[in-house]
């Protein structure tokens, strides 16, 4: 499964609910058959990759932003994954 544009205000950030959230996430992704979460992050938010990776998700891959999206500040796409067979014992 693919989970995209999840996002905490900042206000409300380091309060567990984005851990909540991809608590909740993974579960539906398990009970919809699913072996694996991924999605993609933007490189120049250097603090969300540690997240994922605290959470169980590993860099798998860059692609570039397509030119068609307007960017502040150049970069790439880092795609993570996490298995959910081994994350919550699913089959």
């Amino acid at each position: 499964m693919y989970l995209g544009l999840l996002s905490i205000e900042p206000g409300q950030q380091g309060n567990g609910l984005g851990r909540k959230l991809m608590d909740a996430a993974e579960e539906f992704a398990v009970k919809a058959g699913c072996v694996a979460m991924d999605l993609r992050t933007i490189s120049q938010r250097k603090d969300i990759q540690p997240f994922y990776e605290h959470l169980g998700y590993t860099a798998t891959g860059m692609s570039p932003i397509p030119a068609e999206i307007p960017m502040a500040v150049p970069g790439h796409f880092i795609h993570m994954s996490k298995s959910l067979a081994r994350a919550k014992g699913a089959p």
